[in-house]
Parts: structure tokens; C-alpha cells; sequence
């Protein structure tokens, strides 16, 4: 407008700026009308809340709902809402679960184990079959280790079939505190090998820094439980003055940092290495 006062012009004012005849006479009206306030690009719908937005309580009810079923759809919620005197479409619920990042099964569940760990909420026994599904961490991540040495965690994997070889096993032990991990090859998984590879690698190198070995968790397998005053690892154990502890039957989440660690080595790294290169000795490999 001061450029268009200067020439005394508007048509060439607009032609050095870009701007139509119109436009001008729109933004000059609402300088006029508003003053310098008329000039902000307005946004588009309600200034305030928008009027159907769900309320506090009804928000609240919702998220309350998805906590004891996490893995529910919202049409599923929504009916059972509404059998609680609360109605609720499908939209809005899909909306909260969108404002919370929840939109997936996957982000309730780590909104449930966020809200867990924030809240020291007790979990269900549905929740726990669910977040051990949905993460293989999640039940190891309760294994009481207080320092290093307290909990170790030992298993044998079988990695496969080679020729000339036959099946190849890894005995991995890991610390529970600091997860340092330990692992060695053989031929055969037998008690006598689970007892190589504490007696060569585990104990020396813990002894090395000055650390002890007070309990280790297995399962139930019979390279590692048997007669106590036969077993070869069960006479180790009490001769090293180790506890040993066994997880529960066919549950093998409650060993899961091996369980974890067994798969990322086979995804990352064997089956890799396997393809690449043909492998004709343990030694080799």
C-alpha cells in the first residue's frame, strides 16, 4: 500500500510486487476494517475445543478400558462401553487411541509395559502371556540379578547339520547383570560340555576380576538336571559352590536373555556366515 501511495499507481505496484489488483483491495479492506491483526492468515475451524470432542471422564473410561484388554479393536470397545452406559463410536475411540499413539497392537502393548513400569500397576496373567508373545525380553527383564555374578544364565542351542560333521551345538552363558556372554561350539550337548564351558571360560574369567558366581539358571534339560550325586554338572556345581535354579516347565521365557541372544546370533550372524562361506570343520567355524 506505501509502494502504491509512492507511484501513485496500483496497477504497477501489483505488477512489481506479484500481486493482483484483487488481492490488493482485499488486503487493503481488511488493514482498513482490522488493522494489523486483519493482515494473520486465519486458521480454519473452532477456536476453542471442537464441540464433539470426548470429555475428560469419557476419555479417561476409555483408556481405563484398553489397560485391562489391551489388544481389543474398537468396535469391540465401543460395545462394551456402551453395555457400561457410555457411548462411544468407533471413530472417536480410533481418535484417543491416535492422541496417545495406540493406534496399533503393538503400540498398546508398550503403553501397557510403559504404564506398568510408571504406575507399579499389577499385571494379569492374560497381560503377561500377551507382552511375552509380543516381546521375548519381557520376562527376563524381571530375573532378580542385583551385581555381577548373582544370576547366570546358561543353554544350549543347536545351530544345525554340517557334512562330514553332523549337528553343531553353542552352550551360551550369559550374566544376567552386566549381559557379558560366554559361548562355545561342540558336536554334542551333553553335561560334560556344559561343564567345559563354565570350568575353561565362565569361571576363569570372573575369578580374573575379582567376581564370584553364586547362582545359574537352566532349564529342565537332561544335560543340565539330573541325580544330583551323578550328574556330572550337578557335582560341578556343588563343588564350585554355585545354587543352580531351573525355569519353569515349557516355558522358556523365563530364560529369555538366552533365548534372545540364540536367535539374534542366528539371524545375524550363522545363517549369514552360512551362505557365504562352506564351513568343513568346527574348528573352522
Amino acid at each position: 500500500m506505501e509502494l502504491a501511495n509512492d507511484l501513485g499507481n496500483v496497477s504497477e505496484a501489483c505488477k512489481r510486487i506479484g500481486y493482483s489488483k484483487e488481492q490488493f483491495y482485499e488486503i487493503r479492506r481488511n488493514y482498513q476494517a482490522f488493522g494489523a491483526e486483519g493482515l494473520l492468515d486465519k486458521v480454519r475451524g473452532p477456536r476453542n475445543p471442537h464441540p464433539n470432542r470426548a470429555s475428560e471422564e469419557q476419555e479417561k473410561a476409555v483408556l481405563e478400558y484398553c489397560l485391562e484388554y489391551p489388544v481389543r479393536g474398537a468396535l469391540k470397545v465401543s460395545q462394551q462401553l456402551i453395555l457400561h452406559g457410555i457411548h462411544f463410536g468407533v471413530g472417536a475411540i480410533r481418535e484417543i487411541w491416535q492422541k496417545h499413539n495406540m493406534l496399533l497392537k503393538c503400540q498398546k502393548l508398550l503403553w501397557l509395559e510403559q504404564h506398568h513400569k510408571n504406575n507399579n500397576i499389577e499385571l494379569t496373567e492374560n497381560h503377561i502371556k500377551l507382552l511375552e508373545k509380543f516381546d521375548p525380553e519381557f520376562r527376563e527383564r524381571h530375573i532378580r540379578a542385583d551385581f555381577t555374578g548373582y544370576m547366570v544364565a546358561h543353554d544350549a542351542f543347536m545351530i544345525g547339520n554340517l557334512k562330514r560333521i553332523r549337528k553343531i551345538y553353542l552352550q551360551t552363558v550369559v550374566d544376567c547383570y552386566s549381559r557379558f556372554a560366554f559361548g562355545h561350539l561342540y558336536t554334542s550337548k551333553i553335561s560334560v560340555k556344559a561343564v567345559h564351558v563354565l570350568n575353561d571360560k565362565v569361571l576363569p574369567f570372573f575369578d580374573e576380576n575379582n567376581y564370584r558366581v553364586m547362582r545359574i539358571l537352566t532349564d529342565n534339560g537332561r544335560e543340565y538336571c539330573e541325580r544330583p550325586d551323578h550328574h556330572p554338572f550337578e557335582l560341578f556345581l556343588q563343588f564350585e559352590e554355585i545354587k543352580h535354579r531351573t525355569t519353569q516347565v515349557r516355558r522358556s521365557q523365563s530364560n529369555g536373555i538366552v533365548e534372545h541372544l540364540h536367535r539374534t546370533l542366528l539371524d545375524e550372524h550363522f545363517r549369514i556366515q552360512g551362505r557365504i562361506k562352506f564351513y568343513e570343520s568346527l574348528e573352522e567355524m
